[in-house]
């Protein structure tokens, strides 16, 4: 099944959990639903039990695109990064997030919530699943990621 583009994967771990929260009601409003892969609390747990279902939905076409929260975003980025055609990007500011779309085709959004607002995170999110790969030129750059496998 190829997911809608406003149908979106989400997961986080304890420390992202009330900017998952927050953006989940904030885009909800907006039309965009969520599959909630987890935590539901702010109860301490490992985010890679967060990062790979979110990852595994993305890359089997399920949904087309991602948004993963942990403490620095760094974390759910290592994890999401080891699927095949994921594109996982770190976002802390407009200008990173727009890039990640338009020049790497990144199919999920990283989110250090312990270094940007709530209302950031929902901005930032709103920007990558609404911002356009720009292909051309890029294209081949990203074409190139996969080529040793």
């Amino acid at each position: 099944m190829n997911g809608s583009l406003k149908q979106i994967a989400i997961g986080s771990d304890h420390a992202g959990f009330s900017t998952k929260e927050h953006i989940k009601q904030h885009l909800t409003e907006l039309g965009y639903t969520f599959h909630d892969f987890g935590t539901y609390s702010e109860v301490s747990m490992d985010y890679p039990d967060a990062a790979h279902p979110v990852s595994k939905a993305v890359e089997s076409g399920t949904y087309k695109s991602g948004i993963l929260i942990c403490g620095s975003g760094n974390g759910v980025a290592i994890v999401a990064n080891k699927y095949t055609g994921i594109r996982a990007a770190l976002c802390w500011n407009e200008q990173i997030t727009a890039l990640a779309r338009q020049h790497n085709d990144a199919n999920i959004i990283c989110i250090p919530a312990r270094f940007i607002t709530p209302d950031e995170a929902v901005k930032f999110s709103l920007l990558f699943l609404t911002t356009p790969f720009e292909g051309g030129r890029h294209q081949v750059r990203v074409d190139k990621i996969s080529a040793c496998l």
